[in-house]
């Protein structure tokens, strides 16, 4: 299994955790940031679910909701090429493809781009149907 272990697709999936936590921590300090919270609600159970009514920190909300609608196919293509010994080519250009997309995608939803944002957000999908093709075949 040291193949795998080394292939871009396994390499992918590790810095994919990264963008996560980055992720799910900068959204969480917006909240913060934002004044909208005291330190007793951001430390209890949230059952109230306010929400901000900071643009960036909403903004940043959606875009970790989105990235987490398409990561769990992420995760599992990267596995099943893995596994399958099917890494490389075009699974390697689909998992660089996702990554890249999905960072792009986070900073222009932050920032407000309409129009390319769902331009990159395709070119993610795109990865992962690269990553499939390859699966299959």
């Amino acid at each position: 299994m040291e193949a795998a272990a080394a292939s871009t697709e396994i390499w992918v999936l590790g810095w994919s955790v990264v963008l996560l936590i980055v992720h799910i921590l900068v959204q969480a300090l917006s909240l913060d940031l934002s004044g909208d919270f005291n330190i007793k609600y951001l430390l209890s159970s949230r059952d109230e679910g306010l929400a901000s009514k900071s643009v960036i920190s909403g903004r940043l909300k959606r875009s970790l909701d989105n990235m987490l609608e398409t990561y769990p196919a992420f995760i599992a293509l990267a596995l099943a090429l893995a596994v399958t010994g099917k890494t490389g080519e075009l699974g390697a250009v689909g998992a660089v493809t996702w990554i890249l997309a999905r960072l792009l995608y986070a900073g222009l939803y932050v920032g407000g781009v309409p129009v390319l944002r769902t331009i990159v957000w395709f070119v993610s999908i795109g990865g992962l149907v690269l990553m499939v093709v390859r699966l299959m075949t």
